[in-house]
């Protein structure tokens, strides 16, 4: 009875060693991003304080503090379009705990400037966060009733007819840009230091059209006319407003959008934290709700398809200023 009590101590001490052994060799093989978080969390705006994308990177912060329970602090990077930021993003560690909350801009500049990173390359896509779509609009005292009668006014006042924009080098101005390329217009362009003096500008008779963004001219709809949308379908909030696409005009698919990426080469583990998070975070009603009442549709989706996105607006906005020769003196 003792010898067999021995044996059995024997195995039992021989199979504890063997599965020390193999949790020690599997702890050594784990993944760096076992132990993340380790520290505070940065999250990157390349604008400034108060804007859209400063908002939805704030809120996104809190979530995410909530549920990892780290400390996850929002860092204001603006200067040159967005490059500033985005560039200590692209030039950071990475080890995930300094994020990027970028826009459209990111794949748009490289046509138009030099850049210290490779928007590409450079980065490691997680996940589109909101989307917004926009819209051509002209005053409500215009005689232009559809996009249609627009493009017959500006043909029979030629070099009369200005459209605004919310800046040189943005969505609104290739939109406009692209407009003036397929009817075969003359629209001079007039752009403005973002989208509160181009509606004021606008409603107040001082241009005859202008390219709003949803989220922009959500509280101003009743104020101006809008005549077409961009994207692949109407905007619930006009439903009777068509798209460009519905009135045969190309290359208006892209929506504008709002997205998190990491530094290239963060451990994809973190990369699907990451992801999982967002898509978590964009199911709840507060934020579903806090995106409706800023004009925003939720994003959403893998790290791959947000990079498909990415490859995909980057070639179209290629393609736009190359054929409307949009230069940034312009």
């Amino acid at each position: 009875m003792v010898r067999f009590l021995s044996r059995r101590a024997a195995l039992a001490a021989a199979a504890a060693a063997l599965w020390g052994l193999a949790s020690a060799a599997s702890q050594a093989q784990a993944p760096a991003s076992s132990a993340f978080p380790k520290q505070t969390i940065k999250v990157v705006v390349p604008y400034p304080a108060g804007g859209a994308t400063d908002i939805l990177a704030r809120l996104f912060s809190q979530k995410l503090q909530e549920a990892w329970g780290v400390s996850v602090l929002v860092e204001n990077r603006p200067g040159v379009g967005g490059t500033i930021g985005n560039n200590a993003v692209a030039k950071a560690a990475p080890d995930g705990h300094t994020v990027l909350m970028a826009i459209t801009a990111l794949i748009q500049q490289p046509p138009l400037m030099t850049l210290p990173y490779d928007p590409l390359k450079d980065f490691a896509p997680v996940s589109l966060v909101a989307k917004v779509g926009s819209y051509v609009v002209v005053p409500q005292n215009s005689p232009a009733q559809s996009l249609k009668d627009l493009v017959a006014l500006v043909k029979a006042n030629p070099g009369k007819y200005s459209y605004g924009s919310y800046g040189a080098g943005t969505s609104s101005h290739f939109q406009g840009a692209l407009l003036n390329l397929q009817a075969g217009l003359d629209m001079v362009h007039v752009p403005f230091q973002g989208a509160a003096p181009l509606i004021t500008n606008l409603v107040g008779g001082q241009l005859q059209a202008a390219f709003v963004d949803s989220a922009s001219g959500r509280a101003h709809l009743k104020s101006f006319r809008p005549l077409a949308v961009t994207g692949t379908q109407r905007m619930a909030a006009l439903p009777d407003v068509p798209t460009f696409q519905e009135l045969g005009y190309h290359s208006f698919d892209p929506y504008g959008w709002f997205g998190l990426l990491l530094p290239a080469g963060t451990p994809e583990a973190i990369v699907a934290r990451y992801a999982e998070e967002v898509n978590r975070i964009l199911r709840l009603p507060d934020v579903l709700a806090k995106l409706e009442s800023m004009g925003m549709v939720p994003g959403g989706g893998k790290p791959e398809d947000f990079a498909q996105t990415l490859r995909t607006d980057a070639g179209i906005y290629a393609r736009i200023i190359k054929d409307a020769n949009i230069k940034l003196t312009q």
